[in-house]
């Protein structure tokens, strides 16, 4: 905006404005490039998607001798054989399997990620010490944890090739991600919430339950959300901790995941088919898990 007055002009100034300066070509190529960045992210998705889909679903469907298409349910039969290649033992391990390791991996990361954020000194040596060493862990490949577990749960603890062997595997994977990202959520939250909190006369313990933590709540759920799909797909630290058992397992049994009942069959080479639709199936899973997870975790934030 500029001000022009001649001299003995009296009266209003006269004031214009100039006409908007059109984006640079850098600007534009930069958005471009954004646009173009997000679109082939969605596209590959999309792709993957469609080539699992388009490949597995028919595995779900056989032509009977009048010509109508017809639902597979040996594939979900209670028990797995090598006829009907049962996947519902499988599933239900799965969900068996992520809920353990969940179990596991969220009160101590969270409540690491509380005591490092809102309670640790931040010069503490101690505090320094923690977040180098879970940005490590959360860098090492699972077959590492995969010998981790095999050489601590399975035969130090003599737990045994078990579900309860593989979920704490799986939970120690996935607990430096969960502390990290719960610290950095806290840490994001604005301090003028905490000051306000206790200006009205709440303590430290309440502040940060319920004021700080739903704020942070989700960034918290990123953090379970990625948690959820490596546990789900996970196969290397399984198949050393857990086993291949077939049938539906307890805590002290060998059993199988989705992941590792698609490797299995991938690995035997006389079922790829099937595979593929167990594919579609992991995906479906993984998916309502992580819809289930954004529900509860909107009914915590509203509580609080």
């Amino acid at each position: 905006m500029s001000v022009n007055m001649k001299a003995g002009q009296t009266g209003a100034p006269d004031i214009s404005v100039p006409a908007r300066s059109r984006p640079r070509w850098g600007a534009r190529a930069l958005k471009w490039l954004c646009a173009f960045s997000s679109a082939l992210t969605l596209g590959i998705l999309l792709l993957i998607v469609l080539y699992i889909c388009l490949n597995g679903i028919p595995e779900f469907f056989y032509r009977d001798e009048a010509g109508v298409f017809r639902f597979k349910s040996e594939l979900f039969a209670l028990r797995y054989n090598s006829r009907n290649l049962s996947m519902l033992p499988a599933l239900i391990n799965t969900l068996s399997m992520t809920g353990l390791a969940l179990l596991f991996s969220v009160p101590i990361g969270v409540g690491g990620g509380i005591y490092l954020a809102e309670y640790a000194k931040p010069s503490s040596k101690l505090v320094k010490l923690v977040r180098v060493t879970a940005e490590t862990l959360a860098g090492i490949p699972s077959i590492i944890y995969a010998l981790f577990g095999m050489l601590v749960f399975v035969v130090t603890l003599k737990i045994g090739i078990s579900m309860l062997a593989g979920a704490l595997t799986l939970g120690t994977m996935t607990l430096p991600l969960i502390l990290r990202q719960t610290e950095e959520s806290l840490m994001g939250v604005p301090m003028s919430y905490r000051e306000g909190s206790y200006g009205l006369g709440a303590g430290k313990l309440r502040t940060t339950l319920r004021i700080v933590l739903p704020v942070a709540m989700p960034g918290i759920l990123a953090a379970v959300l990625l948690s959820i799909g490596r546990i789900s797909g996970e196969t290397a630290a399984l198949v050393f901790t857990s086993g291949t058992g077939t049938r539906i397992a307890g805590l002290s049994d060998s059993g199988r995941t989705l992941a590792v009942h698609l490797f299995k069959l991938q690995e035997e080479g006389r079922a790829v088919g099937a595979s593929f639709a167990v594919a579609v199936v992991l995906l479906i899973v993984v998916v309502l898990m992580n819809a289930l997870s954004v529900y509860l975790a909107k009914k915590l934030t509203t509580k609080g």
